[in-house]
């Protein structure tokens, strides 16, 4: 596969989403010889036209796996196998194509900003087993639900990663707190407004259809002089065009514009599982945990209402009351909440992650094996 840039040798910064590339952006500017990896068909949103590509054709010379695989899975984990069938073929031969790209690129090292996807565990693995040095990028809030951290490097944004991660078994190699570069340039420009005036709708992909359209519906009528944006998930391809019915609604592009832009336009977030509300809290937007739906896929994912960075709305009037009452008067203080998950929150370091990440980076980089 032809590729703009020489993978040769160089520093792949390997991503599986627009999130992704925007978190680990300031280490291709600031890392001498780092270029962009994705596999062949990922979805990069903006940045598709940016990133070079891993050929995957290869991957259909190891679908005879899959009936041994999944029969494999189905007897140490039952049911669970079945279930997720589509998931596991779709995993299939990652791990064999990534090997055989490793031994012809030869790699310097893999940055990784995604430690749970699929084709990037299959990376990770591969990286191993070629002995590659791996480092990882935390680019959005963790949860207890994912792998246990295995890099040689990993750069954390805060105390709450760390202890999730412990929770996930054991920690291996160096691990470094180091804020959230992704909000450097933002923190400088937090929300001082000591009302609530804009407030930001933002739904995920398990957030269900109608009540999204009902809790919509039932809060403009609420608070005529509040002025509401909604923000669908960038991966999500529901057409929401039935919200255009609210001439007085305003919308945000995910794919088009980053959530921090989103976020200056507003003085509160309204949303269920998503990382939005800790990028919310750190710029002292008054951010609510609401509940799209009565799915049982997850509730508080992130322990952002357990850990006290938010306020949680169980109902449709309960979260009136939460508006209504930020509509009255806004803490200024707010975003000291967020100093669990951001490490150089109140520091003299604060603002300066980046700097901070990219030191960590070079230092780990200089280091004799490699």
């Amino acid at each position: 596969m032809h590729n703009a840039e020489n993978l040769r040798g160089a520093i792949w910064l390997y991503v599986v989403s627009q999130n992704n590339y925007e978190a680990l952006e300031f280490i291709r500017t600031g890392l001498p010889n780092s270029v962009f990896v994705a596999g062949q068909s990922k979805q990069i949103g903006r940045y598709n036209s940016h990133v070079n590509r891993l050929s995957l054709r290869r991957k259909l010379l190891y679908y005879w796996q899959f009936p041994l695989v999944l029969t494999g899975l189905w007897r140490t984990e039952g049911g669970r196998a079945l279930r997720f069938f589509d998931l596991i073929f779709n995993a299939i031969g990652y791990y064999e194509v990534y090997v055989r790209a490793l031994r012809h690129y030869k790699p310097k090292a893999i940055i990784f900003a995604n430690d749970h996807n699929d084709d990037a565990r299959a990376l990770l693995l591969a990286a191993r087993t070629c002995r590659i040095p791996t480092a990882y990028v935390q680019h959005a809030s963790v949860s207890t639900y994912f792998p246990p951290l295995s890099f040689d490097l990993s750069l954390l944004e805060g105390q709450d990663a760390l202890d999730k991660y412990r929770q996930c078994g054991p920690v291996q190699g160096r691990v470094e707190l180091v804020g959230m570069p992704k909000a450097d340039a933002f923190l400088r420009q937090r929300n001082t407004a000591p009302v609530v005036q804009r407030v930001g709708i933002a739904v995920n992909l398990l957030d269900d259809t109608e009540a999204i359209r009902a809790t919509v519906a039932a809060l403009l009528q609420a608070f005529p002089r509040i002025t509401f944006t909604f923000r669908p998930h960038p991966g999500d391809t529901r057409d929401f065009g039935f919200l255009r019915e609210h001439p007085q609604l305003l919308f945000s592009n995910a794919r088009q514009q980053n959530v921090f832009e989103f976020l200056q336009h507003q003085d509160a977030l309204i949303a269920a599982d998503t990382s939005t509300h800790l990028e919310a809290t750190l710029l002292n937007l008054a951010s609510i945990y609401y509940r799209f739906g009565t799915h049982t896929v997850a509730d508080d994912y992130y322990g952002y209402v357990a850990n006290g960075l938010v306020e949680r709305a169980a109902t449709l009037p309960e979260l009136g009351e939460l508006l209504w009452r930020y509509e009255q008067h806004k803490p200024a203080s707010l975003y000291q909440r967020a100093a669990y998950y951001n490490s150089t929150l109140g520091t003299p370091h604060e603002g300066h992650s980046k700097n901070i990440a990219l030191d960590k980076l070079l230092d780990w980089i200089a280091k004799p094996y490699f």
